[in-house]
């Protein structure tokens, strides 16, 4: 049963855009929105919890519940949570008012804080208003990268309701807390979805409400969306009522006409998305499949975008299976699972999920070959060697990752595993390269790697392997013996 709350959206979603009625699929908990440039700031999307659920929400990490203070909020009750986050709404939407009511319940520490995103493009790309100790800031979030766009003292940022409210129009985003500007500035990020976040802080949201800015064109529910990626400018389509059935962003990105690469030429550039595809359950590939540079998202239990390390992944490959021309946005799940031999060939990560593929099985001798493509904003790992064999990693590129490859510093079960990276190119921030164990019998051999922004402490990592507990980190640099690294070059 639904409750109203006076002066406020009186149930749990109100939503018009432009006097358009809206669709809901409650069986997906997904609002459709026609945002209509007419709409003069009509209400597109709200949702003030007191159905006492968050359906229609998608979480990644943290503890989310619907509790009572005043009224029923949304509350996020760990502060123990590095990154906390639950996403709505679409990622065709482009230029939006956000507002809601945070109360920051715990907000210690400088790290802390709690507030509100919009134009978020992945787990890990969106424009953000936060409260934290004293303060309030505007920020922009491309992965690891936080850009503070403006900030105002605020004494009393950890104690009560305060109205946080997000502007993104154009190239310009632009924050304001209970009335007060926050700051604006650039935001290079054009569509997204909205968010609610904590860093290292505990709090709880109400009257969450979007609305659109009067100077965004129509768009109507039904038509379909194909986005046009590139590695400034990234578009991430997420879970829609139907997987045919989204909308298409108001930025006018179409389909390419662009020529789809080979099963066998290596691709050197980022592809333009020729369709849009959202994948509810793992699509399992034997023999070969080629995307023809079509982008795949995550939806239903694949689509929360998190770092949950047993969720499922997108691809599942059998045992000589071949995955090309495959573009994957955000949500990206668990990315590409290799059941044994496998080969990925100009496969691009535009928001890298957990990792973007796994190689499993269970032969000394199996291979997993990369070859073209490129990943970005993967906080932890891009590649993750779980079973024996040899990972090959030749002609990829990649941005704003933790690892390139890692060997699994604590499977229950571990093997003597080899890698072989060449010819690629990595831009930091970044961790390292490589991570293997040699303990174990890992061996490395890098050649020719550019790395720009980076040092040589950021090419081979060495750890003590272990089947539990946490690896132990025993070098930076390679010793020329298990990591093996030639023709690197530091830009």
């Amino acid at each position: 049963m639904k409750h109203a709350k006076t002066g406020r959206f009186g149930g749990r979603r109100a939503a018009l855009a432009g006097g358009f009625a809206v669709a809901v699929a409650a069986a997906v908990g997904i609002t459709a929105t026609a945002f209509a440039g007419s709409s003069g700031g009509s209400v597109s999307f709200g949702d003030d919890f007191e159905d006492g659920n968050a359906s229609g929400w998608s979480k990644s990490g943290g503890s989310w519940t619907v509790v009572a203070d005043g009224t029923r909020v949304l509350r996020q009750s760990d502060a123990g949570t590095a990154l906390a986050r639950e996403f709505a709404g679409d990622s065709s939407w482009t230029d939006y008012t956000v507002t809601a009511r945070v109360k920051a319940v715990s907000l210690t520490g400088s790290g802390a804080a709690a507030g509100i995103a919009a134009r978020a493009g992945g787990a890990h790309q969106f424009d953000r208003l936060v409260l934290a100790p004293n303060a309030a800031r505007l920020e922009e979030v491309r992965g690891s990268t936080v850009t503070v766009l403006g900030s105002v003292s605020l004494a009393s940022a950890a104690s009560g309701f305060h109205t946080l409210r997000v502007d993104v129009a154009g190239g310009t985003v632009s924050g304001s807390v209970d009335g007060v500007p926050v700051g604006s500035g650039a935001t290079r990020l054009t569509s997204g979805r909205i968010g609610l976040l904590t860093t290292s802080a505990a709090a709880s949201f109400d009257d969450v409400s979007v609305t659109a800015v009067s100077t965004a064109p129509a768009a109507s529910s039904s038509a379909s969306a194909t986005a046009t990626v590139s590695p400034t400018a990234t578009k991430s389509p997420t879970a829609s009522a139907s997987p045919t059935a989204t909308k298409s962003p108001t930025s006018s990105a179409t389909a390419s006409s662009t020529a789809t690469a080979s099963p066998t030429a290596v691709a050197t550039v980022w592809p333009k998305a020729t369709s849009t595809t959202t994948l509810t359950a793992t699509k399992k590939v034997s023999g070969t499949f080629d995307g023809a540079n079509a982008e795949f998202i995550g939806g239903g239990d694949l689509g929360d975008g998190s770092q949950d390390e047993s969720q499922g992944p997108l691809f599942e490959l059998s045992d000589g299976a071949t995955l090309s021309n495959v573009i994957i946005g955000a949500p990206a799940a668990d990315g590409v699972h290799c059941l044994g031999s496998c080969t990925l060939r100009n496969v691009w990560w535009l928001d890298v999920g957990e990792d973007a593929a796994t190689f499993k099985g269970t032969s000394a001798s199996q291979t997993m070959t990369v070859v073209g493509g490129g990943a970005m904003h993967a906080s932890d790992k891009v590649f993750q060697h779980n079973g024996p064999g040899t990972f090959v990693i030749k002609d990829f590129q990649a941005t704003d990752i933790g690892k390139l490859y890692r060997s699994c510093g604590n499977c229950k079960t571990q093997f003597a595993r080899h890698v072989q990276v060449s010819d690629v190119t990595v831009t930091a921030p970044l961790k390292t390269l490589v991570g293997i164990n040699p303990n174990l019998g890992d061996t490395a051999t890098i050649t020719n790697a550019t790395i720009v922004g980076g040092t040589a402490k950021n090419v081979c990592a060495l750890f003590k392997g272990v089947t539990s507990g946490e690896p132990t980190e025993t070098s930076n640099v390679p010793d020329g013996v298990a990591c093996v690294a030639t023709g690197i070059t530091l830009k």
